[in-house]
């Protein structure tokens, strides 16, 4: 199986083993891997084709793999879920599940001998990896609250499936998205708070009306990376809800042929669009569809600051809530998720949603059920009313799993949350995003305060520290923030952090931790 993409006249490294062999390819070879085992694959296959299937090697944590599912918009049954607890259940000590900024999980300490009959289960319970890294298009993002917020403008969920079966032939696998420069994020929003960080998408359709018609303008070109982070910008483009799946298939196609190869660093969406422009971007996807794009509405619909949706929430439908729970940095085991399944039968409808602060929303709770289900144990670690800041923290995977992460993140920042709560009160929350490093997994960018890994010196040493941003907006005026303080060891971030929520977020010290001047 071979892209149908020319070869680029310059290609690096990782343009020349697509072009050998297109990463779908592995998928009829998952038996043979699983017989030799991972030190005896071709590395090429072993280290970057098995993402094309949701299967990434770790060099920290080698012969145990991550496996990234795709959940559109966030969405699976409590049966998918008690799938994915089996699956993470049997790695004992080294099985957990990690919430991500796209709605998604990731298993942790899969065994490469087991992928077949893992992939078994996963084709039984309706549930895929597959064309989830690399240089693929990744979990498409929407509202986790789609069909059920009582403000919605559009539900987006068939939406975005019909998306997500168009870019792999309805999970079987699509060669024709396989080969795109780099990866690519699609968003979808349907609500008027910006729950999808659509400013940060490679396209992103945010909802509008034009001539008394709802249907979604477009954005085009967002992007983190290690050399340069970019918010997206207007395509001038206002879709019908009907074409977007249309639309996303030729931007796709476009950005496929004509995206720049020779250097990955200058790879994304972004870089097309700066070499040219977005006029003659626009006019290319024309040409692709075959018909002209209507001019975008003159305002969309992102009115509101965003929403985490944790706590209870009416919902549309009467006499039912949505409660939302808070888990910490989204680090899952097995019994969380077995217990989070159970919730959902016995509370709700049988469905979970996850969003992309990494937190869970349990749909459709009766009033009936709500004082039992907040009675649950659980709940004593995932809070439906979690600290002002506990409730806005998000960290990538960081240094533990990722051999890109240059700190350790996720149980750093939970211990700093909770000893900052501890000696500080706040009257509002304060949105935290820990990323292990310069790729930005956990977006730092767009919290209040984001921190960002790095290596600094004290006292002679080479230490963990971090890059401090602030003032990233998400929701009506949305920015990204901008790096203040470079360098500041980890050891010290207790107390200049403490030292910005008094400065800029009104904190105060708690009596006990007031000093005297």
């Amino acid at each position: 199986m071979t892209s149908t993409v020319p070869a680029a006249a310059t290609q690096n490294k990782f343009e020349k083993f697509k072009a050998e062999k297109d990463g779908l390819a592995v998928k009829t070879q998952l038996e043979e891997f699983a017989r030799i085992g991972w030190e005896a694959m071709d590395e090429t296959d072993r280290d970057h084709r098995l993402k094309w299937m949701g299967v990434f090697f770790r060099p920290v944590t080698p012969g145990k793999f991550m496996l990234r599912m795709r959940l559109p918009s966030g969405i699976l049954t409590s049966g998918q879920m008690r799938v994915l607890s089996e699956v993470v259940q049997r790695y004992g000590e080294d099985g957990s599940a990690d919430i991500t900024t796209r709605q998604n999980l990731q298993l942790r300490g899969i065994r490469l001998e087991d992928i077949p009959d893992i992939f078994r289960r996963f084709e039984q319970a309706g549930l895929t990896s597959i064309q989830s890294g690399m240089d693929n298009v990744r979990n498409i993002t929407g509202s986790p609250v789609a069909g059920i917020d009582a403000d919605e403008l559009i539900d987006t969920r068939g939406l975005i499936r019909k998306v997500q079966d168009m870019l792999t032939n309805n999970g079987d696998g699509n060669p024709t998205f396989t080969n795109l420069p780099r990866k690519f994020n699609i968003a979808i929003a349907g609500c008027r708070d910006n729950s999808v960080h659509a400013e940060i998408n490679d396209v992103a359709f945010v909802p509008a009306y034009k001539n008394d018609t709802l249907g979604f303008n477009v954005l085009v070109g967002g992007f983190f990376s290690a050399k340069r982070c970019a918010a997206a910008i207007p395509m001038d483009v206002w879709v019908d809800p009907r074409d977007v799946v249309a639309l996303c298939e030729a931007i796709l196609l476009v950005y496929r042929n004509h995206g720049l190869r020779a250097n990955r660093q200058k790879a994304r969406l972004m870089w097309l669009l700066d070499e040219w422009g977005v006029e003659k971007f626009r006019a290319e996807v024309e040409k692709q569809l075959g018909y002209p794009l209507q001019s975008a509405a003159p305002r969309d619909e992102i009115l509101w600051d965003k929403r985490d949706h944790i706590g209870i929430h009416a919902q549309k439908q009467p006499g039912l809530n949505y409660v939302g729970l808070h888990i910490p940095v989204g680090r899952l085991y097995a019994q969380d998720m077995f217990d989070l399944a159970r919730m959902a039968d016995v509370y709700g409808s049988g469905e979970l949603r996850l969003t992309v602060e990494q937190n869970v929303i349990i749909p459709n709770v009766p009033d009936s059920r709500l004082a039992p289900l907040l009675k649950e144990p659980l709940l004593e670690r995932f809070s439906a009313d979690p600290g002002v800041l506990s409730r806005g923290l998000v960290s990538c995977t960081g240094a533990q799993f990722c051999n890109f992460a240059l700190i350790e993140t996720k149980n750093r920042a939970t211990e700093l949350i909770r000893e900052l709560e501890a000696e500080l009160e706040l009257s509002r929350p304060v949105r935290i995003h820990w990323t292990g490093c310069p790729n930005s997994c956990g977006q730092p960018q767009v919290a209040d305060i984001g921190l960002m890994g790095t290596k600094v010196r004290k006292d002679g040493q080479t230490v963990e520290g971090t890059d401090i941003y602030m003032g990233g907006k998400v929701g009506k005026h949305a920015q990204l923030g901008e790096c203040i303080r470079k360098s500041v060891p980890c050891s010290d971030l207790k107390q200049v952090l403490s030292e910005l929520l008094i400065q800029h977020f009104d904190a105060r010290p708690r009596p006990k931790f007031v000093t005297n001047a």
